[in-house]
């Protein structure tokens, strides 16, 4: 795996990986994985001992990278060790690290109205509606079809999305007016030999694909600079953003979930730290001292009569 030839190892645990219909930018960073321990031990990682993967989590801590990257390579090891090598003892020596927990940053009305208005293009328009309106990833945006606009039924289809999931998210009045407008202005040539259902709603530079996810991120950055948003604010706040005021504005959370794919409501619960318009209206105890008349009640067992 030193190398740039496909080795016999290398061979075989893409095979493992494809036969488990790993996604494939997962088996690129599994593989990235291993090369980085190949070059680490000057040696196939098929001859590694314990010791070895304890110096080579060692010197990961000491180089630098994040701790999302850190725990991202390690997985691929696990995988080489446990599935393709089956070294279970060698697996149990990887260890992941426990990522902090960062709510998310989260835009206020005002600022994704302004991020709306001074976008350049149509086309960054209805690429940004669709995040915030919709609720929906920067790759799922992107590889939208015109098939997946149900305007019978009013929604969207996400189709296999994030954990090869399907799901359906709210088609609104004025996202179809947006939808429609830019259909017709789309480019055409693009759609030649291609079944209506299956064209792309922004396709990209190269033939029979979408646009990039890099692409869309580069032409947010250029709305929020001049939207003068100063916060550190992604591509992805906009789906933080779609969470947070639908809570605020007293959708449940159960629906939310269902709308963000989350499989978990522990991964959806988190919006309530971010729900600036739900916390705000929560009265402090404070202010209950200083109005007579009112205290704070206290929970706990009455004592028995005497």
């Amino acid at each position: 795996m030193g190398t740039d030839a496909i080795s016999p190892l290398r061979q075989r645990m893409i095979e493992d990986m494809s036969a488990r219909q790993l996604h494939a930018a997962t088996q690129k960073s599994h593989i990235r994985a291993c090369k980085r321990f190949a070059s680490f031990l000057k040696r196939s990682p098929d001859t590694a001992t314990a010791d070895d993967i304890r110096r080579f989590q060692l010197h990961l801590a000491e180089s630098g990278p994040s701790i999302c990257h850190r725990n991202r390579t390690m997985t691929g090891l696990r995988f080489l060790f446990r599935v393709t090598l089956r070294r279970l003892d060698l697996a149990a020596e990887i260890y992941h690290i426990k990522e902090p927990q960062k709510i998310p940053l989260v835009m206020s009305a005002d600022e994704t109205r302004r991020l709306l208005a001074v976008a350049k293009t149509l086309k960054a328009r209805v690429l940004f509606a669709l995040g915030y309106g919709c609720g929906l990833r920067a790759s799922e945006v992107v590889r939208l079809k015109a098939g997946d606009i149900d305007t019978a039924q009013g929604i969207i289809r996400v189709v296999q999305s994030k954990g090869r999931k399907d799901r359906n998210v709210m088609l609104s009045p004025e996202m179809l007016s947006l939808l429609r407008q830019w259909w017709k202005a789309r480019p055409r040539w693009y759609d030649i030999g291609v079944l209506p259902q299956e064209r792309w709603l922004f396709p990209g530079i190269r033939r029979g694909k979408p646009m990039t996810t890099r692409q869309l991120n580069r032409l947010f950055h250029q709305a929020a600079d001049a939207a003068g948003i100063r916060k550190p604010v992604t591509l992805h706040s906009l789906r933080h953003s779609f969470a947070t005021h639908l809570l605020e504005r007293g959708t449940d959370i159960r629906v939310i979930q269902a709308l963000l794919g989350h499989s978990k409501l522990e991964a959806t619960a988190r919006y309530t730290q971010v729900a600036t318009g739900m916390i705000s209206t929560v009265e402090s105890p404070l202010d209950l001292l200083s109005q007579p008349g009112k205290s704070v009640k206290r929970r706990g067992r009455r004592r028995p009569a005497a």
